[in-house]
């Protein structure tokens, strides 16, 4: 069982010792399958002929979660839990801080194996552990096809520039995962978990959090149901180079969502498109691109620039130019609620909002004008930024990760040049209902929204 040494790295220096098994600390990679940081802990273990304890910390109020998010996560735990327990695997899930659990579980392991995270306080829970473990701890990078380190060992300033260092590596990390048995089964051990994911429903209730926002129908979380989903992708991914900028289609994997929680490994998902018996090299190279050219640079944003989620983290030509424009007349301004209701002037806008806040998810393209024009929108570019963050977060399925913030700094002008200048932006690209009109029929758009509005229900929230 080889995992490249490069997704591989120790947290700490403390020396091998005994314990009563091996721990693996999942929080990124919420996955039974295709992990190699599960995996890693199991060849360790079985090397030791000790059993595997795979933890998860549950808190309450992960900030800017809500029900939506947390009934999504949850139910691909519980398809965790079951999974692990057919290879003899202990799962234990625990309410509290994810670092407190994970040193808590760590005290009587003989080694512990964590996951990858790159968002602020992801790197420090994972420092923590590090440092208040006994016993060794090892990190691995399961959730990037190209770990982030080796891709660049700094911010990137477009997809242009991290392309050909990422494409350099890409292949050699393009490889199947085998699975082991784990030769001790850890069923004696008798570790107890304080969550009962039978009913994910009677969790998320009990919990202290955000209720604004219920979950929804059109995506259910879990391995199977990405793996579902992949397979009606490929189905359909011939034209997807052409076709993916049609947003009344959705010629899309609708992974986002699936990816942000690690239930489904970008190596295997990035395998099932390259090695599809349809589509053409032009359709799997877009989507690719997509995959893994886009995401990782997201990656490599929130690693390297200390500002990802503040307006000061932008380029300082776009803030400049920005700025110069911050006085211009704004014939349109919607505040955060409004935004929220979807009670603008702009109908195309209307239904990109509905589609996000009823579903979860939205047409990458229509993200693009979605984003464009609260900042059209906004009394000024600073409080723009803040209000598309704040909506972004709250209604996305696949919000608070590196492609939210990304995404949503790229409508601000990060990793892109300078346009021609014009009033309200300056310099940044600008977006127009007569672009969508170009491109493709939008009222169909408008119609598919609505359907989907409609079988989402009248604010009844669907149970689990």
């Amino acid at each position: 069982m080889i995992i490249e040494a490069e997704r591989i790295r120790r947290l700490n220096d403390r020396p091998d010792r005994g314990g009563a098994y091996v721990l693996y600390w999942m929080q990124q990679s919420q996955r039974a399958s295709f992990n190699p940081a599960l995996e890693l802990a199991i060849g360790i273990a079985n090397d030791r002929k000790l059993p595997v304890v795979v933890g998860f910390g549950l808190m309450d109020d992960y900030p800017e979660a809500n029900a939506r998010h947390y009934t999504f996560m949850l139910q691909g735990l519980r398809e965790v839990r079951a999974s692990l327990a057919e290879r003899g695997i202990a799962f234990v899930i625990r309410r509290g801080a994810p670092d407190a659990v994970a040193l808590d579980l760590a005290k009587d392991a003989a080694a512990v194996v964590c996951d990858a995270g790159y968002l602020r306080h992801q790197r420090l829970w994972r420092a923590r552990l590090g440092e208040g473990a006994a016993c060794p701890v090892l990190r691995v990078e399961g959730d990037v096809v190209v770990p982030v380190g080796l891709a660049s060992a700094k911010a990137e300033h477009a997809a242009r520039t991290i392309r050909p260092r990422i494409l350099r590596h890409r292949d050699a990390f393009l490889r199947p995962l085998d699975e082991q048995e784990a030769v001790r089964d850890a069923g004696s051990l008798g570790l107890a978990s304080d969550v009962d994911l039978t009913d994910v429903t009677a969790v998320v209730a009990s919990l202290k959090l955000d209720r604004s926002v219920p979950p929804v129908r059109r995506l259910k979380g879990g391995t199977s149901e990405a793996r579902l989903r992949v397979e009606t992708f490929l189905g359909k991914l011939s034209g997807y180079a052409d076709g993916r900028n049609q947003p009344a289609d959705w010629r899309c994997s609708f992974m986002s969502a699936y990816l942000h929680f690690g239930q489904i490994s970008t190596v295997e998902l990035a395998l099932a498109v390259r090695d599809a018996p349809n589509g053409s090299v032009e359709d799997k190279a877009s989507y690719l691109e997509e995959l893994i050219v886009r995401r990782e640079l997201a990656m490599n944003n929130v690693a390297y620039n200390p500002a990802y989620d503040a307006y000061e983290g932008l380029p300082a030509w776009a803030r400049k130019t920005l700025a110069d424009h911050a006085a211009d007349h704004r014939p349109h301004l919607y505040d955060e609620a409004a935004l929220a209701a979807a009670a603008t002037h702009d109908r195309y806008w209307n239904a990109s909002m509905r589609e996000m806040a009823h579903t979860g998810f939205m047409h990458n393209y229509m993200r693009m004008y979605w984003g464009k024009k609260i900042l059209e929108w906004s009394p000024d570019p600073e409080s723009a930024f803040v209000t598309t963050l704040a909506l972004n977060n709250r209604y996305f399925l696949c919000g608070r990760d590196p492609n939210a913030y990304t995404n949503v700094a790229w409508c601000f002008g990060l990793h892109d040049r300078g346009w021609t200048e014009r009033p309200i932006f300056g310099k940044v690209r600008y977006m127009n209902a007569a672009g969508l009109e170009r491109k493709f029929d939008i009222e169909r758009y408008v119609n598919a929204v609505d359907a989907l509005v409609a079988a989402e229900g009248d604010g009844d929230i669907p149970q689990d």
